[in-house]
């Protein structure tokens, strides 16, 4: 069994910045990709960045551009996502998830998910 747990969310005030990790422990497996999603209250979860590791980059929500950067590491099946400029809009669950290298891309992985809020 996967499990993915992710850490470093918290209260923080509008400007700031957090940075959220994510590891991988037990069942050893082999990602295509990883990202991020959110979950506000009373939302739908979304997609919020992913890095695909097979040197199709980076990709982000139109919401985060320019002020989240995601990184990871393949091997390790790590990722991070490092958050600036907060606002109160960021506030939201985050998961993090997994995509095995399999024939369908699919996130079947996720994590617990992390608190993020942002206060005004």
């Amino acid at each position: 069994q996967v499990q993915l747990v992710e850490s470093g969310g918290g209260l923080v005030q509008a400007g700031g910045s957090l940075r959220l990790s994510c590891a991988a422990s037990g069942r050893t497996f082999s990602s295509y990709a990883m990202g991020w999603f959110r979950q506000a209250p009373g939302k739908e979860r979304e997609f919020v960045a992913q890095v695909i590791w097979s040197g199709a980059g980076t990709s982000y929500a139109d919401s985060v551009k320019g002020r989240f950067t995601i990184s990871g590491n393949n091997a390790q099946n790590t990722v991070y996502l490092q958050m600036n400029s907060l606002s109160p809009e960021d506030t939201a669950v985050y998961y993090c998830a997994a995509a095995p290298a399999v024939a369908t891309f699919s996130y079947t992985y996720w994590g617990q998910g992390t608190q993020v809020t942002v206060s005004s």
